[in-house]
């Protein structure tokens, strides 16, 4: 599969997004990185000449609307957006603070927002949007309120989205991560991967294959889902 398509990916330039930046290059996609990780962008773009860079707050949306300039000017054009960006603050209930909410529910889920209603208009008729939510809007750990919250809100986001955006011919579908070992997968133990009936830990390119999958063209007729990539662990009953 050949993809001559033009794709954005928020918060690309490390982890889940790197890798999902990669795999639309390694199938022939031009692909534009928004992040405010200057130095990680820059060496990523060092990698293809089809990527490119864009220094992007995505909590503002001044700073959003510069990067989809920088899109129509350069391309006329956008094909798929990944909104991928996101962070996490562990913090008790107690202790969070307002800002701290904030910032997470501003980075995770308004940034899906801003840059969702500036690229519906460079998708005309037809394109493909996905939002990488989480197992943790369903499931959850102590003192992560703002985190659950925001990756809730990015899956009812997506159908609402799906449905507004159906007469545009646009796909919205969401994909929630499950444990997505990063950056020290080699040191995992065993016990780590045999937790998962899938009897491995994730890695960032599971979570790629599944947006090839879902903003592949063929496979349309999927629309306003949220596809759980886990390794089976929300489906496992544990006892303690």
């Amino acid at each position: 599969m050949v993809l001559k398509k033009v794709v954005l990916v928020t918060g690309g330039a490390n982890g889940i997004g790197k890798a999902v930046s990669l795999a639309y290059i390694e199938q022939g996609a031009t692909v534009i990185v928004a992040d405010r990780d200057q130095r990680a962008g820059e060496a990523l773009i060092q990698t293809n000449e089809q990527l490119f860079f864009f220094n992007t707050n995505l909590r503002d949306a001044q700073s959003v609307a510069s990067l989809f300039e920088f899109i129509n000017k350069k391309w006329g054009t956008l094909d798929i957006l990944i909104n991928n960006a996101g962070i996490m603050i562990n913090q008790p209930l107690l202790k969070l603070s307002i800002d701290e909410w904030d910032e997470v529910l501003e980075t995770n889920l308004r940034s899906a927002f801003l840059c969702t209603k500036e690229a519906v208009k460079l998708m005309g008729q037809g394109g493909a949007i996905i939002n990488i939510a989480s197992t943790r809007a369903f499931m959850s750990e102590a003192d992560t309120e703002s985190y659950a919250a925001s990756k809730g809100g990015l899956i009812a986001l997506t159908h609402s989205l799906a449905i507004s955006l159906s007469e545009q011919k646009i796909t919205v579908n969401a994909i929630s991560p499950g444990w997505i070992e990063t950056e020290r997968y080699d040191n995992l133990s065993e016990r780590d991967h045999n937790q998962h009936p899938a009897n491995r830990v994730g890695t960032p390119d599971d979570i790629a294959r599944a947006c090839l999958f879902l903003s592949a063209p063929a496979n349309n007729f999927i629309t306003g889902e949220n596809l759980i990539v886990d390794g089976g662990m929300t489906k496992k009953m544990i006892y303690q």
